[in-house]
């Protein structure tokens, strides 16, 4: 099979198209034949030999999100999917274990149907992205109507975030530079906020308080921790972020691969994509072979939205 995948580590150049052979299934999981990957910052870290591949040996393949077809169901597999389905997937990586492949094998209860009226490129930017943004949002463990800040709002997981969180039934505070201001209020944002360093100030501004909740998903935590009422709570969905926790404020780190086999919480992301309650949003496809421009892309920063790959 046509795998996008890499033997050394380094920039979008180690990228290359590789021939694997076609995995097969055993007891619990399903194979896909994969028609989107998503191509995601994570998975710029695996390209870097950083994260998931560490101690896996090559060739290694990235993605953590996938969208294709059902064709093959491992023998004594508990599911309601049948052959032809169409489906969306969270993949953890590990070596040749990864989204970018024309086959792809997980357990069953990592993928879901499609939304209704959805394409496999929207659909294959919510399983990893949503559940992100969904075990952020857990992480802070507040009741509906406990008030949330959104660092990154306008991004991939910082938009499910700001959607996620109106479903739940907070009131979110995002922030927004000038030219993503009507996008993240479009995203349900009940207050919108310039982004940057003054972001705190200007909400302390408005919440004097402080917020209940904080997500990052900008990386900017340490920063934006002082937007937290004291004894409030802080989860960042940006590895690596190391934040001092100060004023009894509680600070949570996302690791999504703890959620790869929530098969209801990733339901329920296909549920809120059939009613509207969050929108997939891509900034441009390209043709598997063209992984390379995809992660430049994605490094150059400024995208709205994510770049997916066919196959």
């Amino acid at each position: 099979m046509k795998a996008i995948g890499l033997t050394d580590f380094g920039g979008p150049d180690v990228l290359r198209v590789l021939d694997l052979p076609v995995p097969e299934t055993g007891p619990g999981e399903i194979r896909i034949r994969v028609h989107a990957a998503t191509v995601n910052p994570v998975d710029t870290l695996v390209r870097r030999g950083i994260a998931f591949v560490s101690d896996a040996e090559p060739p290694y393949v990235p993605g953590m999100d996938a969208a294709g077809v059902v064709e093959q169901i491992g023998q004594g597999t508990d599911t309601d999917l049948t052959i032809g389905d169409h489906v969306m997937a969270v993949v953890v990586v590990s070596g040749t274990h990864g989204a970018y492949a024309e086959h792809l094998v997980v357990p069953a209860e990592s993928a879901v149907r499609v939304p209704t009226g959805a394409t496999d490129m929207e659909a294959a930017t919510l399983p990893m992205n949503g559940l992100t943004a969904r075990m952020a949002l857990d992480l802070l463990e507040l009741p509906a109507g406990a008030t949330i800040a959104v660092t990154g709002a306008a991004g991939a997981v910082g938009g499910y975030a700001v959607q996620l969180a109106k479903a739940d039934g907070f009131h979110v505070i995002a922030d927004a530079s000038p030219k993503d201001e009507q996008l993240v209020k479009e995203l349900g944002a009940d207050m919108v906020l310039p982004r940057g360093d003054a972001f705190p100030q200007l909400l302390r501004r408005e919440i004097p308080d402080g917020v209940d909740g904080l997500v990052d998903t900008a990386g900017v935590a340490g920063l934006a921790i002082s937007a937290v009422r004291d004894g409030g709570r802080m989860a960042s969905s940006v590895g690596g972020v190391q934040v001092t926790a100060e004023r009894g404020i509680e600070t949570r780190n996302t690791f999504v691969p703890q959620y790869a086999r929530e098969h209801a919480k990733l339901d329920r992301l296909r549920e809120l994509a059939e009613k509207g309650s969050i929108t997939p949003r891509i900034a441009r496809t390209l043709p598997a072979e063209q992984a390379t421009e995809a992660h430049r892309l994605l490094e150059a920063g400024g995208l709205r939205g994510r770049v997916v790959l066919t196959f």
